[in-house]
């Protein structure tokens, strides 16, 4: 039976009013079996500095500190490189397009073929228009390690997602608060600058009773993750209400320890209630972008439904951190 991770749609009208509590009933996913219980984090042992050395107790710190600046540096010379292949890629694609097109023109009546070669295949097999955007991969990527909630480094981070929807290219932009939701926080950037996340579409749209857009799921199953679990559920809202712009992990319906790497982006303001395990972390907001996820919610889902696949593919191409 096909699974997945979110949040339960509920069958109320186009304002959320009474729900079903049972989240995730149609789309909780499975763990896979060697990952079902969460890794702990990893505990650092403190330096040891031996006799009584003020001296070199006082260059600890230095040390310290110039390890994470080499770090950082290493992290932002990889995100650079990652950020050229993307717009190379990019560029390339529109060059393949103008040369299309100038095929069209200079082949009339051939056109009618040439027009067929551009349908891409959807990751089920059936070809689906793509609008000049391509499907996500559906390849498994389960080789991760969770990593420990200081990687969050108690801060506010800004993350862009470089995405192709609604047949073009945009990017969305998210502060994710390390302080709030440190675990959740540390799991996602540790996996975008990983480049798990890069070309990964996204499986999920809602557009009745609660009103998200799910991703993070390289399968494009829903039951997909990273390869480790984590919880316990972070900075969720006591009311239930989820409003436009948040960004908040996915989990399968009464256990809040099977958080991975899905998350979904709300559209509009949602009412989605909690379950014997609680709610849904949130550790960020959509800060630029908003515009782009209701532009696909415009476009609903595949064959009319109000619970699956956006109609069009929506692709996260790459993803920045800082």
């Amino acid at each position: 039976m096909r699974t997945a991770t979110g949040p339960v749609r509920t069958t109320c009208s186009r304002r959320p009013a009474r729900h079903r509590q049972n989240v995730l009933a149609r789309d909780a996913y499975t763990v896979p079996a060697r990952t079902a219980t969460a890794q702990g984090p990893t505990v650092t042992s403190p330096v040891r500095t031996g006799a009584p050395d003020q001296q070199r107790v006082e260059r600890s710190p230095a040390t310290v500190s110039s390890s994470k600046q080499r770090q950082r540096a290493q992290q932002a010379r990889k995100q650079q490189a990652k950020q050229e292949q993307r717009r190379a890629a990019r560029r390339a694609r529109r060059q393949r397009l103008a040369a299309l097109v100038g095929g069209l023109a200079a082949l009339a009546l051939v056109a009618t073929f040439v027009v067929a070669v551009l349908v891409n295949t959807g990751p089920d097999g059936a070809a689906a228009d793509a609008g000049g955007c391509v499907p996500g991969t559906t390849d498994a990527r389960e080789d991760h390690e969770l990593p420990d909630p200081a990687v969050a480094e108690d801060r506010t981070w800004t993350v862009t997602l470089h995405t192709c929807a609604t047949g073009s290219d945009h990017d969305i932009t998210l502060e994710l608060d390390g302080a709030a939701a440190p675990q959740a926080v540390a799991s996602f950037v540790s996996l975008a600058q990983d480049g798990y996340f890069d070309g990964t579409g996204c499986h999920r749209l809602t557009t009745s009773g609660i009103y998200v857009l799910q991703c993070g799921d390289p399968t494009f199953t829903g039951a997909g993750g990273p390869g480790y679990s984590f919880g316990p559920i972070e900075n969720a809202p006591e009311d239930d209400v989820y409003p436009a712009g948040t960004v908040a992990m996915a989990r399968q319906g009464g256990n809040g320890e099977s958080m991975g790497s899905q998350f979904f982006l709300v559209y509009e303001d949602s009412l989605i209630p909690s379950d014997n395990a609680g709610g849904y972390t949130v550790f960020g907001e959509i800060t630029s972008g908003l515009d782009v996820v209701q532009a696909v919610a415009d476009e609903g889902v595949a064959d009319g439904a109000t619970d699956g696949a956006p109609a069009g593919p929506v692709t996260i191409e790459g993803v920045e951190t800082q």
